[in-house]
């Protein structure tokens, strides 16, 4: 009888057109590409979206600088962000871009609408502190020295009359659904963040900006007015699956099952989005995952210190899967995390040309001195591998990405740990040899989602019984 797959909608967030992608999105998109790929194991319908943010005062201003059209500015590193996708092997199934006038804009327009109509947008003259780095007016908590405490840049004055949004009139609901669990906010740390912010008390926002001096989409009925970057933003998720037409591909997918997000875009997501779908008579998301900052060497990335990684280049000097592993399994996934060259180099050394690699080259390289035909394998290594693998699959339920992977090297070491006991490279004895095909195979489709292109090279090496050298150590 068939049955209907279910679905699962996984979204990253979509970065500023005002740069070049760096290696701190780079580790947003590989932690929602295992997402996806873990859940098409599962047998789910999976959608996956990406794409970039290209509205506002950021590119608008960088273009500027640079004597360059906004549009066309936002075309070229949009294109960028598309090509890193490619470069870091991201399976996503589209890429949604925020100028697109054919099926963003009427979705953001009908979302408008849906807002003016249920009472929640008005107007009214506003001075505030405006933040170009976040796009956002700041409140006095967020305010140090006169500094934005996240980009740490002195403030603007603002003074212009714009329509805003009724976000107060949602703080109670949404404090129920986060406590509820309605909507997970992971991790708790993260929940309880946001409920801080709620019980103190979430303030009407601004959500338009005038045309002189901003870029973006005009207010339905008022060309003076352009929306403001987060009314405008935060519909790609719906956008892009069709909520324009209200199509059954919009049908199929939302709620979205997962928003994996940055901590420094975290209101936005868990105040700002939820509300507007509540506004709107919308489902909301039923989770949205924040993971922390990337720093090098200790310090925060910035053009200025010069110490920003940029990833094509990463994935040219050591392969897109040594760059995915180490950003997967060094970096704990909900908490700020260093990138280092010495430390990448460890990793790469240990786990990968020393571990799974080793293994590999060592059971194949054995398996071919003797005529060796493969048998059923022994209950125990059976066993073993399927408690790896229960213990894996609730590691990544739960967004837990490096001890997922140290989930499947404890499988590598037990394999390793066999090989020695029995003395293989002595008895070359062709019922371990099955034993251990068996294992590797297994592990080759738990580091599908992780690491896809070598996962495929480890079971295609197992079936052919002809190895390859994985992962060439690194010399220095």
């Amino acid at each position: 009888m068939f049955t209907k797959k279910k679905k699962f909608y996984i979204t990253t967030s979509i970065p500023y057109t005002n740069a070049s992608p760096h290696v701190g999105f780079a580790l947003e998109a590989i932690q929602a590409d295992v997402l996806a790929r873990y859940n098409r194991q599962l047998g789910k319908d999976v959608f996956f979206l990406t794409g970039t943010d290209e509205h506002g005062i950021k590119t608008l201003r960088v273009a500027r600088e640079l004597g360059r059209d906004p549009k066309d500015f936002a075309d070229e590193v949009s294109g960028k962000f598309r090509d890193l996708t490619k470069a870091l092997n991201i399976s996503n199934d589209d890429f949604i871009r925020t100028t697109d006038e054919v099926k963003h804009k009427p979705a953001v327009e009908k979302l408008w609408k849906k807002l003016d109509a249920s009472g929640d947008i008005y107007k009214k003259k506003y001075k505030g502190y405006y933040c170009p780095g976040c796009e956002s007016f700041k409140t006095e908590k967020e305010i140090t020295d006169g500094k934005c405490v996240i980009h740490l840049k002195p403030l603007e004055i603002v003074e212009e009359e714009n329509y805003f949004f009724k976000l107060s009139k949602y703080n109670k609901k949404i404090e129920e659904l986060i406590i509820s669990g309605e909507l997970q906010v992971i991790p708790e740390s993260k929940k309880n963040e946001t409920l801080g912010m709620l019980k103190q008390g979430m303030e009407d926002v601004s959500f338009s900006r005038t045309k002189d001096k901003y870029w973006g989409f005009e207010v339905p009925g008022d060309s003076e007015q352009v929306m403001y970057v987060w009314c405008d933003a935060l519909p790609n998720y719906i956008s892009a699956i069709g909520y324009a037409e209200e199509n059954k591909q919009f049908k199929k997918y939302w709620p979205a099952d997962v928003h994996c997000i940055g901590k420094d875009i975290m209101k936005f997501h868990t105040i700002f989005w939820p509300a507007m779908l509540l506004s709107a008579g919308l489902r909301l998301p039923k989770s949205i995952f924040v993971h922390g900052f990337l720093n090098v060497d200790g310090q925060k990335m910035s053009k200025s210190l010069g110490n920003v990684i940029d990833p094509f280049e990463l994935v040219k000097k050591y392969g897109v899967d040594a760059v995915r592993y180490y950003l997967l399994r060094e970096i704990l996934p909900t908490e700020d995390g260093d990138f280092t060259y010495e430390k990448f180099e460890q990793r790469y050394n240990s786990d990968l040309a020393g571990g799974i690699g080793n293994l590999v080259a060592r059971v194949l390289g054995i398996s071919s001195k003797i005529d060796f035909k493969e048998s059923k394998p022994s209950k125990e290594i059976i066993k073993k591998a399927e408690e790896s693998k229960e213990k894996y699959n609730t590691l990544l339920e739960e967004f837990k990405f490096n001890e997922a992977l140290i989930c499947i090297w404890e499988l590598i070491s037990h394999c390793d740990k066999y090989i020695n006991e029995e003395k293989l490279w002595e008895t070359k004895n062709p019922k371990v040899i099955s034993d251990l095909f068996y294992a590797i195979k297994e592990i080759g489709n738990l580091l599908l989602p992780f690491i896809p292109e070598t996962a495929e090279k480890i079971i295609k090496a197992i079936e052919n019984k002809k190895s390859e050298n994985l992962f060439p150590r690194i010399i220095k």
